[in-house]
């Protein structure tokens, strides 16, 4: 695989990094209007209201912006799980596990229509889980908020299951938030990816096998 195209730099200013998300909004905007084919570097410069050299001062093409839209997606996805674990105070496994559904599924309202563009038309443009710092802080909390209900859990690996029950959500939630059918209502689809992760980790080895294999 080649690798990722990636801005040039990292604002450091709070006057830099404001203009950056001005571009990044910019793109979004332009994606969901236009779609690739007609995103281009001047008119995300235009729609941004910033010269064209500002863009290329971070970023190099516009496949590096698809690939900061991305990193931005997985950054506000995994602040609303901190956020949820952070202010959670004394909550049963399946209640964390609904707090951190429901939190995905608001956040992806925010933007829907970028979602889509993002996952389904580039979802190689998207970081690998292991080398976003991102995912792994958000890996080490889920896995601790795990440890504190080590009695609940059939799983035996912790570490396996939190890694499992996180590509879970994010395949449930992008799915309810793009592909679900009208036919099923919001509130039923979100208590039933709730189950489904619940089961998961309550089932021990060989659950699914039944007695007789």
């Amino acid at each position: 695989m080649r690798p990722l195209p990636t801005p040039r730099k990292a604002p450091r200013q709070a006057r830099s990094q404001h203009m950056v998300e001005q571009i990044l909004q910019a793109t979004a905007r332009i994606l969901e209007e236009r779609g690739y084919a007609g995103m281009n570097t001047n008119a995300v410069a235009a729609r941004a209201g910033v010269s064209v050299g500002s863009v290329y001062q971070y970023f190099p093409n516009k496949d590096s912006l698809i690939t900061a839209l991305h990193e931005r997606h997985g950054a506000q996805m995994y602040a609303a799980i901190d956020a949820e674990l952070a202010n959670a105070g004394a909550r049963t496994l399946r209640e964390h596990l609904a707090a951190m559904v429901h939190a995905w599924l608001v956040a992806h309202q925010v933007e829907p229509e970028l979602h889509k563009v993002l996952e389904k038309e580039f979802p190689f443009f998207d970081t690998p889980a292991q080398d976003s710092a991102a995912d792994n802080n958000s890996f080490q909390r889920i896995l601790d908020m795990l440890g504190r209900h080590r009695d609940e859990i059939g799983q035996p690996d912790l570490d396996l299951a939190t890694w499992v029950l996180l590509r879970m959500m994010e395949s449930l939630v992008h799915a309810a938030v793009m592909d679900a059918p009208v036919r099923f209502a919001p509130a039923d689809i979100e208590r039933c990816i709730v189950d489904a992760l619940d089961g998961y980790l309550r089932a021990g080895p060989g659950h699914a096998m039944g007695p007789n294999k």
